[in-house]
Formats: C-alpha cells, structure tokens, sequence
C-alpha cells in the first residue's frame, strides 16, 4: 500500500498459501496498474519496452514491490533499466533526465521478502548501497531504520560520473599514527551496534564456504543460514587456474549439468615439460597429475552459480559485507569461551579514524556456530588459530603465491581442454615452483606462474617470474598476436595433512583453504576445500541436534572420508623438495609410482614459517628482471589496472605494520627492498626522501591491493585486515 505521503507500507506473508509466480500476466498487470506514469527503456537493445526478460517470472512480493515503487516515482519521464547485480537480488535503476539517478532493490531470495525485523532491513539497505556500479555515485540522505520507511526521500538523486582505473596510483602514505590505528572499528565511543540471529554464519562465499551453506539447507531446511562475503558480489575476489576435479560437485549436486553449472571445458589434453631458458622436454605425467574428466573453469563464475543454487534453497548471502570482528562469549553451561558470532566491517571511517557523514556501525550476526571460509591467510581464522591456540600439534602452513593473466589467442594455436604445466626455468633448483596454462573456449587461455613463499632470494618477485615464464619460445607462441584482458594474484596453502590445524572449536569450524585442504601434488584444491565444507555442515547438524557448543565429529568425519584418503597419499610429496627439484623428483615419483602413496615414512617441513627462510641480500646474488615489451610483457601498474581493483581511499589503511621502524631499519638494511619483490600488486614502496636519515621512506599505496595475503605471509611485521566493504579487486571470470 502506498500512503498519501509515497511511504513505503510492506504487508508479511504475501507469498503464503500458494502465492507462487504470475509471470508475464502479472508484469503486464502491474504495467496497467502503473497507468503510464513510467516509459520503459532496454538499454541493452536500445529500444522502448518494459524491461525484463520475458521468460522471468515474479512473485506476487515482487510484483506488489515493482507496483509500489512506481507510484512513488511518479514521473512521465523516468527511464528504468533492469539491472541484475548478484544473483540473491537485483537493482532496478531509474534515470531522469539528463543525469539523475536513483536505484531501487528488487528482492529474489524468499527468505529476505520477508522483513522480519529492523536490523535486517539495515543489513538489506546496506547491501544495495555496496552494489552500486562504480559508474555511479550514490548516497543516503538519511538512514531508514527497516524497510517500511523506504520512501522517495531517503535517496539522494546525484550526477553519474565517468569511471577509470587509476594506472598510476595515487599515494597512500601513513604516518606511525595513522598505521597504528586499528581501522577495525572506530575505537573513541562505544558503538550501538544491530544484532541479527541466525543458526549459521559462514564468513566467505568461496567454494568452501557455499558448498557449507547448500549442504546445511540440504540437510534441514528450516536451518536459518547467512553467508557474508568481503567482495562486492558473488566471486568479485574469487581467483584460481582453475582445473576442477568434479567429485565433490557431483555429490553435492548431483545434477549439475541440468541446472546449468559453468563447467563447460573438459580437459582432453595433458602435458608436463620441464623448461631451460630456450627449450623444454617432456615429462612423464604422474598419476596425481592426470585430468582426463576434469573441467577447465573460472572459478568465480562456478561460486556466482553455486550462490543461486544456495539462494534457491533458502541461503541469504550479502556481499559487500566483510567480517571484521570475532565475537567470543561464555558459555554458560561449560564456562568457557566460545565464539558467538561476527562483526562486520564499520564503513564511513576516515584515514583520522574518525567517522565521516557516510560513517555506518557494522552489524553484529549471532550464530549458534559460525563457519570460517575465508580461503588462504584468512584474517578471521588466524585470530582464531592464535586465540584458541589451534595449530598446537601440527606443523606451521607452507604457503604459495599464484599470479595469473586472461589472454585472447590465436585461434590457429589454441586447442580447447589442453593443460600444460612445467617446471624449471625461469626458477633456480632450489624454489619450488611451476607454471599452469589451460586452454579454455572461445580462444582463450589461462595462464600462470605459482612460486612457493619459502624462497631464500629477497630479491626475488613472483610477478616478475611470470613475465620471465612468458618470454620462453614455448609459451611466446601463443600470446605473440594475443591480448591480455585480464590480471590477478593470490595465495594458496600447500602444507598438506601434517598442517592441518584443530578445525572445530566451541562455537564454529574451519573449512576450506583457510584450513589447508589443498592437494598440492595434484594442484587442486576446490574440491577438497567443497568436501571440507560438506563434511563441515554435517558436523554442525549433529552438533545442532545434539545441542552441542561444538560441532566435535568433524575431524571424525574428515579421517573416515575419501578427503583425508587423499591428502594422507599425498602428505610427503610437497617436502620432498626441500632438498631441491631433482631430489624432490625422484622421491616423489618413487612415493608415487612404486609406493602408491603408501611409502612407510613421513616426512615434513623443517619447522620455519615462510618468511624465515630469507637470506640477508649481502649473501644472496641480486635477480635482474628484463625490461618490459608491453605487447608480451608488462610493467605491474600496467598489469594492474587488468584486475579492477579499488578502494576508497579516504578510510584507515587496511595494511597494519607492527613496529613503522622495522620496513627502513630491519627490511632495507638486512633484505633489501623485499617488500616491493613479494608484492604482485605494487602496494608498498621505498620512496626517496631526504629529510630522512637513509634518504628513504616507506610508503603504503593500499588502493592497490589485490588481497592476495603474501604480504601477511612473508613479512611478519605486516597484518593483512579487512578494508571496507567493495573495496579490492572485481575480477572477470578468473
């Protein structure tokens, strides 16, 4: 119902009793209901008609929604384009001429039609404000408390605004102050902060973290489940090769071909070459290593359909929300602590760590357990694993850097489901490493370069690794009238089963990357992180119906599960090549070739963390990278502007560095300019500056930040932690 002064009124259960879908009929119901108060146009084919897909269906919420949102436009001139955002809702955006324009939410999750209480109206509202397109500003005028008071006044109607990435950009220099600031949440006044509840909240819409979700509604529909992701929508931060094993998939979704899963390249073609600096010879390819049934794939398109398939059962799922905060609390059966819940992010903090006009408190989401799912170095989960003292036991996480590019080829050279790794050159014996590239459709291919995080060399760059790689003959062939569309990086876990932390505690569980389920020898990890997660909500449906703090039968389920099968075969492969490529070779087709992962030994890392194994530069010899071409090879602000990354830039740096001294006394003196090496996303800088004693200074450019988390890793007096909402990269099927 619309009041006489165009408030919004929502009436609850108008999908009740059989409610169901009107399509067609019901849209042309409402456009005779609107009595031609709107013109509708369809940009996307220029032409006036009303704008949605024919074959969409509505529901009586939504029609009823679209009717009333019409009377409060009450313009003959507004213009509406359907704009679908991510898939749990979709914005209808009305333009006035000439440049004004105002955006609306159009709600398909059934769970979210119906408004059950103020904070989730908030937690909404915020939501749609996370979405907006960068071609766009938009702002509140004031802040709605739920949903019913929506009405033509709490939009501020502004000017649209051309948008490009910054290539150069712009410096983000902190003082000790500013870089001591927790940027958390704004730390002068107690905040009063909305609660929501749930029975789970699943910090992450990875692949880990959705397979969790599904699973959870497969086994109790009634199960009220949330799933917050850092990214502006659904697999915006989501980056792999990717080859997928589809065993997990098939489990859990046993039809996934019928309902349309992006699986479309199956890998036909294998390779495994070890490269010098101008040849390459084969290898034989090991079993682990075999992808006949695999699928070559872009990760964040199977995560955006997967959170379709969660939405469909129930799931809500709202990105742009980055987790910020554990919530911990006493138990009061047990007296001891458990986790209760998040926080997320507070957005509308300025660099001064004050609370700007825009400033909006982060919202508190209780869960009886909350899954963590934030893939490799999660900044939750490694609270949790200190907190809780979770990895007692096992030894440290061994990490990886992956940098990957998109690249349009050649029709004549590409050959769709061909997989082709290699080893060797442009890496010294004793990193390991190796290349991936596979052959997708449509002429593209993915490429790149993954370089263990336990390198001696400081001077060594991973991104500079992956242009040394593409300037061999062998992989110069195809890119040499190709382009690059496309540019990102990030970390993976290759510890393996001796790594693997205590993943169930009070209150919630760890699953995925963030725990370490990758299988290094086989490079795949999606479906290991799914199993994860699947074995995790059953874990959590025994501990519900049990009323149990902690879901306690997940590692029971993980040990008796084809998961840890795999990874107990695998568990020497990765440390073998701690003694070097060759050696690591031959141990390695010995383990799996005469022993079928059965050998009578184990053997594991040497104890360090990954940034202990550098050398001081002084006993080191300097790499010298080649300059860039720009056609094949390419400097990295280049390269960067590829991966669509951004941040607001007025808001505390998100980069945390434990003592401002250590980057100019312990870095460059002992190590050179490191931290300039290990970043693929030129975010710290050793600038010149003659005011101070060494004639430099350390600089943060946090804008670029790709969240990769191999600055958290390899350097211990850096912690990676959440920025706002929206901010990072806005990868394109990578």
């Amino acid at each position: 119902a619309v009041n006489h002064d165009g408030c919004i009124v929502f009436y609850y259960g108008l999908e009740g009793g059989g409610g169901g879908s009107i399509g067609d009929v019901g849209w042309n119901h409402i456009c005779s209901l609107s009595s031609g108060a709107c013109k509708f146009h369809d940009f996307t084919n220029n032409q006036s008609s009303h704008p949605f897909p024919p074959s969409r269906n509505f529901s009586v919420f939504q029609l009823v929604t679209l009717h009333l949102y019409f009377h409060i436009i009450n313009s003959a001139n507004a213009r509406i384009h359907f704009q679908p955002v991510f898939p749990q809702h979709n914005l209808i955006i009305f333009l006035f001429p000439p440049d004004i324009v105002i955006m609306l939410p159009l709600y398909t999750n059934r769970t979210m039609q119906h408004v059950k209480c103020a904070a989730q109206g908030r937690l909404m509202w915020q939501s749609i404000r996370n979405s907006v397109p960068a071609s766009s500003s938009f702002a509140m005028a004031k802040k709605p408390q739920n949903l019913s008071q929506l009405s033509p006044s709490f939009f501020t109607t502004t000017s649209l605004r051309s948008y490009s990435h910054k290539t150069e950009p712009q410096s983000a220099v902190e003082t000790p102050d500013e870089q001591a600031h927790p940027g958390m949440q704004h730390q002068d006044e107690a905040i009063e902060r909305e609660s929501m509840d749930f029975d789970v909240v699943i910090v992450g819409a990875g692949p880990s973290g959705l397979s969790t979700a599904i699973r959870l509604k497969q086994l109790d529909p009634d199960l009220e489940v949330c799933v917050v992701e850092k990214g502006s929508y659904v697999g915006a931060h989501i980056l792999s090769g990717a080859c997928i094993e589809p065993r997990t998939l098939n489990e859990l979704i046993p039809d996934w071909k019928e309902k349309g899963a992006p699986l479309k390249v199956e890998a036909k073609y294998d390779e495994m070459r070890y490269f010098t600096a101008n040849r390459s010879f084969p290898l034989p390819v090991i079993p682990q290593m075999s992808n006949h049934g695999n699928y070559l794939i872009s990760l964040g398109e199977l995560c955006a359909w997967m959170a379709e398939q969660a939405e469909e059962l129930g799931v809500q799922i709202f990105p742009g929300f980055p987790a910020n905060e554990i919530i911990f609390e006493q138990d009061e059966a047990s007296g001891d602590q458990r986790v209760a819940g998040i926080v997320t992010r507070d957005m509308g903090i300025g660099k001064d760590g004050k609370p700007k006009s825009t400033f909006e408190p982060g919202m508190e989401l209780r869960a009886k357990h909350t899954v963590f799912s934030e893939g490799c170095r999660g900044s939750l989960s490694k609270q949790l694993f200190s907190k809780l003292k979770l990895r007692e036991g096992c030894d440290p996480q061994t990490y990886a850097l992956g940098v990957k590019e998109v690249w349009e080829v050649d029709n004549a050279l590409h050959k769709a489901g061909t997989v082709i790794h290699t080893l060797g050159h442009p890496l010294d014996s004793k990193t390991y490493g190796g290349s991936f590239m596979y052959h997708l459709d449509d002429g593209k291919i993915n490429l790149g370069f993954v370089v263990a995080l336990d390198y001696e060399n400081p001077t060594l760059s991973p991104y500079e690794e992956l242009q040394r790689y593409k300037s061999h003959p062998d992989v110069k062939k195809y890119l040499e009238n190709g382009k690059c569309i496309s540019y990102g990086a990030r970390t993976l876990s290759e510890g393996g089963l001796f790594s693997l932390p205590k993943f169930s505690f009070p209150g919630g569980i760890i699953v995925g990357d963030s725990a370490g389920f990758l299988n290094v020898p086989k490079i795949k990890g999606i479906h290991t992180s799914m199993k994860s997660g699947m074995l995790g909500a059953e874990a959590i449906v025994d501990a519900l119906k049990s009323e149990k703090v902690e879901a306690d039968t997940y590692r029971e389920k993980f040990e008796k599960s084809w998961l840890h099968e795999e990874l107990h075969k695998e568990r020497n492969i990765r440390h073998y090549f701690k003694w070097g490529l060759w050696p690591g070779l031959m141990l390695s087709g010995l383990d799996a070739l005469i022993f079928r992962g059965k050998a009578p030994w184990d053997v594991r890392g040497d104890g360090r963390e990954d940034h202990e194994h550098y050398k001081p530069i002084s006993e080191v010899t300097p790499i010298q990278y080649p300059k860039k071409d720009n056609k094949i090879t390419f400097d990295l602000l280049a390269n960067l502007s590829r991966s669509n990354t951004n941040h607001e830039e007025d808001q505390p740096c998100h980069l945390k560095v434990r003592d401002p001294s250590a980057p100019i006394e312990v870095n460059l003196k002992n190590y050179g300019e490191r931290s300039m090496t290990f970043c693929p996303a030129g975010v710290y800088e050793f600038v010149d500056d003659e005011t101070t004693e060494t004639g430099k200074r350390f600089q943060i450019n946090a804008q670029n930040c790709l969240h990769c988390k191999a600055c958290d890793i390899k350097d211990s007096n850096i912690d990676w932690t959440t920025p706002e909402g929206n901010g990072g990269p806005s990868y394109a099927s990578m």
